[in-house]
């Protein structure tokens, strides 16, 4: 094809680590000032808990600074102007395969996520038909028959874990409504097992180096196994068939380049999972934190419920009843809920060319992360950073936020192709689980936050159901 695909890359540990090493030894120039020694401390927190450190870090060195990280050292840019920086103002001088995206290939392969240059930009432009705003709306029936399918047999007196009812309705709303076809495949629990495969993500550094048949990485790459059936058995019965439609998959499947080609069943096996991936983790996270948050803020549910009683009392909601503008309420809550627990927290790149930020020349090759999760929690740009306001987000308020400030889906070029989806998505559960029932938390429970390599709660979210007025019929 005229936009080739990638060279494959090595995941012998030993060998990405002589790799790293000779890139740095090459660097022409100087880092920014930093925590640069070896440590193991700094490593371990790193692995799990890196928010109080970078927020440190900040503090002391400014908007851009260096950190050594087990082996390899690097830049962080946080704040407004640094997210700029690097998502619109100067994005094509970071190429996101050579940065820490390269990680995720040995799950996910070369998707949108680990591609970049002209590879990228068709990849993107295929899939664009299948995220116009009409499909989206069309595929918002599926999200309510889903939704509805997850709740049933749910009441007042149970625990339900928010986190993993919400993994698996997102999962298969994710395949029926992105890629046409539903998860009844005997023997394979695709949500445990991405689940699975993700853990490999939140271990710690060293333990990641380990192969074997029991190791994390083992683990990992057997969960990837089982999910390849699901997806290459799809591919292959589609090609047999014909039996196309207008989905993602099928797009992709039809897609043809200038010489005639088109994708071969790994590229395809690639995309799909990427946006499998993104297309349910993300929605998993938000709300399992926005039901957390409104569990700790009776006043802000209470808002939230006199507004669904209020343009629904009741009834299923449409394609336009959940947008921004029809609930506004719920749309603060969620933009605060992405501002405080954004699931793509972290942006890992690796500069191409040197440039300058900060009053910093830095050279080119170096990795170079910004941290929406961080400049999300800076007390200049968001006054009070731990409290849960939604009302931050009122048009009057979101108007005057600096560019760059809010960033959950990333920005300019590649700001997700599937955030109006997922938008949609997350507001349409979000309706159904208000009208239904209230969820509290559960007595002694300790909500930890763990990066594997989005956000989510660690352990999952136990929440008790309780019952949930009657909704008052809308005017």
């Amino acid at each position: 094809m005229s936009a080739a695909a990638p060279e494959p890359i090595s995941f012998n540990p030993f060998k990405r680590l002589a790799s790293d090493l000779r890139i740095e030894r090459a660097w022409d120039g100087r880092l920014p000032p930093g925590p640069t020694g070896f440590s193991l401390e700094r490593t371990r927190r790193a692995a799990r808990d890196p928010l109080p450190m970078l927020l440190d870090a900040y503090r002391e060195y400014g908007p851009v600074f260096s950190m050594r990280i087990l082996h390899a050292s690097g830049i962080f840019m946080l704040g407004p102007a640094a997210n700029h920086y690097m998502l619109v103002e100067k994005a094509e001088n970071f190429r996101w395969r050579d940065g820490g995206f390269v990680d995720l290939i040995p799950l996910l392969g070369d998707g949108m996520l680990t591609i970049d240059g002209d590879y990228h930009r068709r990849a993107r432009r295929i899939m664009l038909p299948a995220f116009h705003r009409d499909r989206i709306a069309a595929a918002q029936g599926t999200m309510v028959e889903e939704t509805l399918r997850a709740l049933d047999g749910h009441g007042p007196g149970e625990e339900l874990d928010v986190y993993h009812w919400t993994r698996a309705l997102a999962l298969r709303i994710a395949m029926r409504a992105l890629f046409g076809f539903r998860l009844d495949r005997p023997g394979v629990d695709m949500a445990v097992e991405f689940e699975r495969a993700l853990s490999y993500y939140g271990t710690d550094y060293a333990l990641r180096t380990l192969r074997g048949p029991l190791t994390p990485w083992g683990r990992m790459q057997a969960s990837r196994r089982r999910l390849d059936r699901v997806i290459y058995a799809e591919i292959a019965r589609r090609r047999e068939r014909g039996d196309f439609g207008e989905d993602v998959l099928s797009l992709l499947m039809q897609a043809r380049d200038e010489d005639g080609s088109g994708y071969a069943d790994r590229e395809l096996r690639d995309q799909l999972m990427t946006l499998l991936f993104a297309g349910h983790d993300t929605t998993t996270s938000t709300v399992s934190f926005l039901f957390y948050e409104l569990a700790r803020h009776p006043r802000v549910l209470a808002g939230l419920l006199e507004e669904q009683d209020e343009v629904l009392g009741g009834r299923e909601p449409a394609a336009a009843d959940v947008t921004g503008e029809a609930l506004p309420r719920l749309e603060m809550a969620l933009d605060e809920t992405l501002r405080l627990y954004p699931p793509a927290w972290i942006g890992p790149r690796r500069s191409v060319e040197p440039f300058e930020f900060g009053g910093f020349r830095i050279p080119g090759g170096v990795p170079a992360s910004y941290c929406s999760w961080v400049s999300h929690r800076l007390p200049e740009v968001f006054p009070e950073p731990e409290a849960f306001v939604p009302e931050r987000f009122s048009a009057e308020n979101r108007a005057k936020l600096p560019k760059g400030a809010y960033v959950p889906f990333g920005g300019g070029s590649r700001t997700c192709i599937g955030m109006r989806f997922g938008q949609m998505e997350i507001r349409t559960i979000a309706t159904l689980l208000l009208q239904r029932m209230r969820l509290a938390l559960r007595p002694g429970h300790a909500m930890r936050v763990r990066q594997m390599p989005t956000l989510s709660p660690d352990g999952g979210l136990p929440m008790l159901v309780e019952q949930r007025d009657a909704p008052v019929p809308a005017a």
